[in-house]
């Protein structure tokens, strides 16, 4: 059989199997197959089976690690390089080291290595075999271009390539062609970039430049130095704080030091442009960040303990080292009372605290005590001696209370409910010591508007106050209510009471205590003022002798009886002359629902006047009271903005007499005068015989309704009766009392 024919068959003989593969299902793939082969293949695989393989020839020397080093000064960048590697053969093989850059010189540990160059590639001779190191000198030129300055970098073909790199400056950006940058730091002014590169393949370097320009020579350093320094002299210690400014004339500041005063510890350093700090010759060294830069400032703090109280304070200030000119100014300032004796020396000279630099006056938190002004030169260290004299703290009141007003419902029962008011300015004081009346029970309390919990304590309440930093600033009201539970009513008898003892000072206590209508009271003693009592005198005056009216005061503590006059509190002393005994007119004005109203406007006229007209304003009771009336018929106009005018028409007045009449103002758009007619006064005969009331006060009111919805306690509180109005002025660490006595009408 041919060979062609053996092939034909061989390809019928694979389209048969081909097509009946595709007929039938497939068969599994470890199922045995035949492959027809002519006999040359076949010779040709067993030949190819029996050759062994040939590998390459091993090298004769290899470089396991390259290490680089380089560091750019000026316009040239220079390396060292450590290899490290083996040879296997014996004899002298050459090691390729670089390709296509400058080698300055090789060593090996002990001696030099001979260098070969072929087709731009260097080559150093080895013996072998065995370990070898390799130290290689190199160095390139730097490619300076606008904004940007490179150099490349050979790269030899060992196993592992790491590179330092060392730049100047604070370089933020820097790039490499090839390899990865796995750490950046900058020290001392200088950048320091690692790296791990591509073995063989050469890598450019490049980063940022200011100057297009190569960096030229280091010129001498010239520089002027401003020093502001403030002392603070506490109760144990003296804290220095110095504010140095370096203004450079010429060259690049890398370095500062500073000299420290002795004694004094070292609390911190800070500064825009410092990069590190270390204590060196007694003093401090700083390295700059940014040596290119013409004004660098630093703020140096530093502290030292004394005994305290009266001590001299021999100090020295924070100096600058190697500048042309330093200048200086001083200020001291001190915790508490004190008083600074200075000497001056070292070119130093006092000056007016007006005169200091608005920079240090920044910087002081106290008031300034002395100032000082000085100039040196680079080896002068500036000192100051003070005499410093404490004088010991005063104590001052923390928390004062401007005003107090009490208001006290007596029910028949004997039960009293009394509401404290107190406008307070507090600077220090965390609460309000209440030491209420035996057997009373507090019921509530509010601080400036809002619900607040007392605690209890053995010797009394502690109401919590408000102090400075928290809301509100200035005064504010804290206001209770307590219930003191009595003796029942009788008949007849005395009655004792007292307001609750506080720890705080209060310029006037104004207090009304509000008495059932089926009770006449009589004050027989206590420490109180009675209102009632201080009507002013009635006497005679004769038509030649003139009359001046009393000048009254309002408010304060040195008004204590402003309030006392509900009428205008303001009367300028007048001289009249009348015949016959002075009266008075006297009142109270309310609105519909009730409520007293402040701010209204009386006004009397009468032919018996020798002004024809006399004025009053209601004050925050909606009380008036106008004195020294002469007997005669009066009208009376009541008016008010917003509500309608009302008016009272023959009013009459006798002598020695004191006529009550009251008013209700209804709003109104329009204007509208209600006129009534025949006033009786107070004292005719025809109203002799009925007992007389005085009208409560708003505050009276106001406790009414709170009793009534808003208290958690219940009161039988009688709706009228007869209110007893007391002052007393400046209560400090006292009671505030009154006895009564009363009888069932």
């Amino acid at each position: 059989m041919t060979a062609s024919r053996l092939v034909t068959y061989t390809a019928l003989a694979i389209g048969v199997a081909v097509t009946a593969s595709a007929q039938q299902p497939p068969r599994p793939a470890d199922t045995p197959r035949a492959v027809t082969l002519t006999l040359a293949e076949y010779n040709r695989l067993l030949d190819l089976s029996i050759r062994a393989p040939q590998l390459p020839a091993p090298p004769p020397a290899v470089l396991a690690a390259a290490d680089l080093r380089v560091r750019v000064e000026g316009d040239t960048a220079r390396g060292a390089f450590s290899l490290r590697g083996e040879t296997f053969r014996d004899g002298v093989d050459r090691v390729r080291v670089l390709s296509g850059s400058t080698l300055i010189g090789a060593t090996a540990p002990g001696r030099p290595v001979p260098l070969l160059i072929e087709g731009g590639s260097q080559f150093a001779l080895v013996p072998g075999p065995g370990a070898f190191a390799l130290d290689l000198d190199w160095g390139a030129p730097l490619v300076l271009r606008p904004g940007r300055a490179s150099f490349g970098l050979p790269v030899p073909d060992a196993g592992t390539a790491r590179a330092t790199i060392d730049l100047p400056g604070e370089q933020a950006e820097v790039h490499l062609s090839t390899g990865l940058i796995t750490r950046r730091t900058i020290a001392n002014g200088r950048t320091i970039v690692e790296a791990t590169l591509v073995p063989g393949a050469p890598t450019e370097v490049w980063w940022s430049m200011r100057d297009s320009a190569p960096t030229v020579a280091a010129r001498e350093l010239r520089a002027l130095a401003n020093v502001f320094t403030l002392i603070t002299i506490g109760d144990s210690d003296v804290r220095m704080a110095a504010l140095v400014d370096v203004t450079v004339l010429q060259g690049e500041l890398r370095t500062l030091g500073l000299r420290l005063p002795a004694g004094y510890e070292l609390i911190g350093v800070t500064g825009n442009s410092l990069a590190s700090s270390e204590p060196r010759d007694g003093g401090l060294l700083m390295a700059v960040g940014d040596p290119a830069a013409r004004r660098h400032q630093f703020l140096v703090s530093l502290e030292r303990s004394h005994q305290g109280g009266s001590f001299a304070l021999d100090t020295g200030v924070v100096s600058v080292r190697d500048v042309q000119r330093e200048r200086g100014e001083i200020a001291v300032e001190g915790v508490g009372t004190l008083d600074l004796s200075a000497r001056e020396r070292d070119g130093m000279h006092r000056i007016d605290v007006r005169e200091l630099d608005r920079t240090l006056q920044t910087l002081g938190r106290l008031p300034t005590l002395a100032a000082f002004r000085y100039q040196t030169g680079t080896a002068a260290a500036p000192g100051l001696a003070l005499d410093v004299k404490r004088f010991a703290d005063a104590g001052v009141l923390a928390a004062v209370a401007d005003r107090v007003t009490a208001t006290t419902l007596v029910t028949a029962e004997g039960r009293a409910l009394t509401e404290v008011r107190l406008s307070i300015q507090n600077r220090a004081q965390p609460f309000l010591k209440v030491a209420l009346p035996p057997g009373a029970t507090m019921a509530s309390v509010e601080v400036a508007g809002q619900p607040a919990k007392p605690a209890l304590g053995a010797d009394g309440t502690r109401v919590p106050l408000l102090r400075p930093g928290l809301r509100p600033t200035g005064p504010y009201e804290v206001s209770f209510v307590y219930l003191h539970a009595g003796t029942p009513f009788a008949k007849k008898g005395d009655l004792d009471m007292m307001l609750p003892k506080m720890d705080i000072p209060a310029g006037l206590v104004n207090w009304e205590v509000f008495v059932p209508e089926h009770y006449s009271t009589k004050v027989t003693g206590g420490n109180a003022i009675d209102l009632a009592a201080l009507a002013p005198p009635v006497r005679k005056v004769s038509s030649d002798e003139p009359f001046t009216l009393p000048r009254m005061n309002a408010g304060g503590v040195g008004g204590a009886f402003g309030g006392i006059v509900a009428g205008r509190a303001d009367l300028m002393s007048t001289s009249v002359r009348i015949d016959g005994v002075l009266s008075e007119l006297r009142g109270s004005v309310r609105d519909a629902s009730g409520a007293a109203l402040p701010g209204v406007t009386i006004e009397a006229t009468s032919p018996s006047l020798i002004e024809r007209v006399r004025t009053a304003v209601t004050g925050a009771n909606g009380e008036y009271r106008i004195i020294g009336l002469a007997p005669g018929a009066y009208t009376v106009t009541f008016s008010a903005q917003g509500f309608n005018v009302a008016r009272r028409e023959q009013v009459p007045l006798a002598s020695a007499n004191a006529a009550v009449v009251n008013a209700e103002l209804r709003v109104g758009a329009l204007e509208e005068t209600i006129t009534v007619m025949g006033e009786s006064p107070e004292g005719d005969k025809q109203n002799r015989g009925r007992p007389q009331f005085v009208t409560p006060s708003s505050n009276v009111v106001n406790l009414q309704r709170r009793t009534a919805g808003v208290l958690p306690i219940r009161v039988d509180v009688p709706k009228t009766g007869t209110s007893l109005r007391f002052v007393k002025p400046l209560v400090v660490d006292q009671e505030v009392m009154v006895k009564l006595r009363y009888k069932r009408r």
